[in-house]
């Protein structure tokens, strides 16, 4: 993707056309990752069921893969349903995978046209057999894509995800002795795919929920108060910015530190 190509998707005029123009298109992300989180809250603020916020939020999140997609993010994992929202009142549980099989069938064009191939992680086995029909076919109905990966984080722990990992690792007749870093990310939810260099999270909350415990070990995080239901194209935009301001030093000192020894 290139500038030109983005700016000719946001219309004439637009202020997100501003930001677009600060983007360095040489460092983007290689893999974003996304907790949408606020969809009660921002229910709760309109006096709504908490069912609406999670309904508003499916528009933030075609934005926000269309915006992935037009950038050339290679890849793009949103944070959908954790192990932990089972504990959720059943008929909230009925409305989100309602709301996942709308999205599905609705956006199917929009992925196919933006050329974006759709994968799921997590516990998929132990969703309702018409979600895991919805969702296989939407993953194979992409799979001819070759631009951005969306991951879907469906039925995820992060925990969860390395237990699975281990006993897979186990399974494969691996010797602990072989057994090393880059051995292991292959029996992970994400295996081949690089570890997310920005982890964004809406609604201010200051914490990683659980997702993605191994993968996001250097990645960069950016908070934001906006919550999910507003979540827009400028929003991904400052983000991303955001992340082309920071130094990534991955555990190493800058220069001028290593100059005086500071620890």
């Amino acid at each position: 993707m290139s500038l030109e190509q983005l700016l000719a998707w946001i219309p004439a005029g637009h202020p997100d056309a501003a930001l677009a123009r600060q983007i360095n298109f040489d460092r983007l992300p290689a893999h974003v990752a996304v907790i949408m989180d606020g969809n009660g809250r921002w229910a709760a603020q309109r006096h709504l069921p908490r069912v609406e916020g999670h309904r508003a939020g499916i528009a933030a999140v075609r934005d926000t893969v269309e915006t992935g997609a037009r950038l050339g993010l290679g890849v793009l994992t949103l944070y959908a349903f954790s192990i932990e929202n089972w504990k959720r009142p059943p008929s909230e549980i009925s409305t989100l995978m309602m709301l996942l099989k709308r999205y599905l069938r609705s956006e199917l064009k929009t992925l196919l046209s933006n050329n974006i191939r759709l994968r799921v992680i997590g516990r998929i086995g132990e969703l309702a057999a018409d979600v895991q029909d919805e969702l296989r076919d939407a993953v194979e109905r992409t799979a001819g894509s070759d631009g951005m990966l969306f991951n879907i984080a469906l039925n995820y722990g992060g925990r969860a995800e390395i237990v699975d990992a281990a006993r897979r690792a186990i399974e494969s007749g691996i010797r602990a002795d072989d057994l090393d870093e880059e051995r292991f990310a292959q029996f992970l939810y994400t295996a081949g795919q690089p570890d997310p260099d920005l982890l964004v999270r809406t609604s201010g909350e200051m914490r990683v929920s659980n997702y993605l415990l191994w993968q996001i070990a250097y990645a960069e995080i950016y908070v934001t108060e906006t919550l999910w239901p507003d979540f827009r194209r400028s929003h991904m935009l400052e983000a991303i910015l955001a992340y082309q301001k920071r130094e990534r030093r991955y555990g190493g000192i800058t220069p001028a530190r290593a100059v005086i020894g500071a620890k």
